[in-house]
């Protein structure tokens, strides 16, 4: 079988051109108009790609690499192989995802899965349906009556936009995706597998059975928002739930009914937030955290994978543990425990036996 890419080769590029677009200095001007086609590690590098380096863990690798060009800080700029330009950088690694993003820009965003244009014969709009100039339908997508999509919107294969679902423009609904009850703003991208807008999990609980308590709100979905493949999003009982600008959500998260996410919040995979909590702008969840049902964390908090959060989290805070609190403590306490756990073992190893014996 033979190896293929699925993305678009990169252009071919001058270290001249690189060190412009990523502000660098190129250390030998000689090297100018050395040729990149395109990037990769230190240790899979070739002559022909940029690599970065801003960590001395990797210096080995560093000093191993066969790259032709490497973005790097003055102070890992003396152990570079004499054949790799230097690109002299102060945060390399930030410089070499501006080189990635010019180098493939078909990553940066999904197209349509079918190579699709206008909408295909395979999918059902119905005649209510409201879609702007160059919307791509792929084939077996559902629309339903009155949604109204903007332009430069792709819906992939599969996915179903519910009755009055409002999406802006050059947004991507992934591949059976579901959304319901929702206005979704510009620049958006759910990727696939995603279900937006289905109730929220509330049941009035009794002895003799729970009874559904209706959920009558909306999904909103605010611009320039990145929605991970498999998240649940509930819409709201009374209140909306809200995603907040520029907020990105990995894989597999679930945030319930009423939740408002503040904007450019960063949620990791397999973290669950419960109905009717509050984040702020800025707040960063690790992976596998809980947050509890009305739980408030304030602006540009962070918290700790494996985390639980129950009350508020002020402003500001990284916390961290189950219940999580402030870090620092967290830590303090874990020490502490493993502190009296050393010391029993040792009492019980000098404890003696029945015998007069120590064991």
């Amino acid at each position: 079988m033979t190896q293929r890419t699925f993305f678009k080769r990169p252009s071919p590029v001058t270290l001249a051109d690189l060190a412009a677009l990523t502000g660098a200095q190129l250390a030998d001007e000689a090297r100018a108009d050395r040729l990149i086609a395109g990037a990769a590690s230190l240790d899979r590098a070739g002559p022909a790609h940029l690599t970065f380096c801003e960590n001395k863990k990797y210096a080995a690798q560093l000093e191993q690499t066969h790259a032709g060009a490497c973005l790097v800080n003055e102070k890992l700029e003396g152990i570079v192989p004499p054949h790799v330009a230097v690109l002299r950088v102060a945060e390399p690694y930030k410089a070499f995802v501006a080189a990635m993003r010019a180098l493939y820009p078909d990553t940066l965003r999904p197209t349509s899965w079918f190579d699709n244009g206008g909408v295909a014969a395979a999918a059902v709009v119905h005649p209510s349906a409201y879609l702007e100039d160059d919307v791509i339908v792929d084939p077996l997508a559902v629309i339903g009556p009155d949604v109204e999509i903007g332009a430069g919107t792709v819906i992939g294969s599969g996915a179903v936009i519910g009755a009055g679902v409002r999406i802006g423009r050059d947004c991507n609904i992934g591949a059976n995706a579901s959304v319901l009850c929702a206005l979704i703003g510009n620049d958006v991208i759910i990727h696939p597998g995603c279900r937006i807008g289905q109730d929220g999990f509330g049941y009035l609980m009794g002895a003799k059975g729970h009874v559904k308590v209706p959920q009558a709100g909306r999904v909103i979905i605010q611009n320039g928002v990145e929605i991970g493949a498999g998240c649940t999003i509930d819409r709201g009982a009374l209140n909306d739930t809200v995603i907040g600008e520029g907020s990105k959500i990995d894989n597999l998260v679930q945030i319930g009914h009423n939740v408002v996410i503040g904007r450019n919040c960063v949620v990791v995979s397999q973290s669950g937030i419960a109905g009717s909590s509050t984040l702020g702008d800025g707040v960063v969840l690790a992976a596998r955290i809980g947050v509890s049902d009305h739980a408030t964390i304030g602006d540009g908090a962070q918290i700790a994978a494996r985390s639980s959060v129950v009350g508020e989290v002020p402003a500001g805070a990284r916390w961290g543990g189950s219940p999580a609190k402030p870090i620092k403590q967290f830590f303090r306490e874990l020490f502490e425990v493993e502190r009296l756990g050393r010391e029993g073992i040792a009492k019980l190893k000098s404890k003696p036996s029945g015998d007069g014996e120590q064991t």
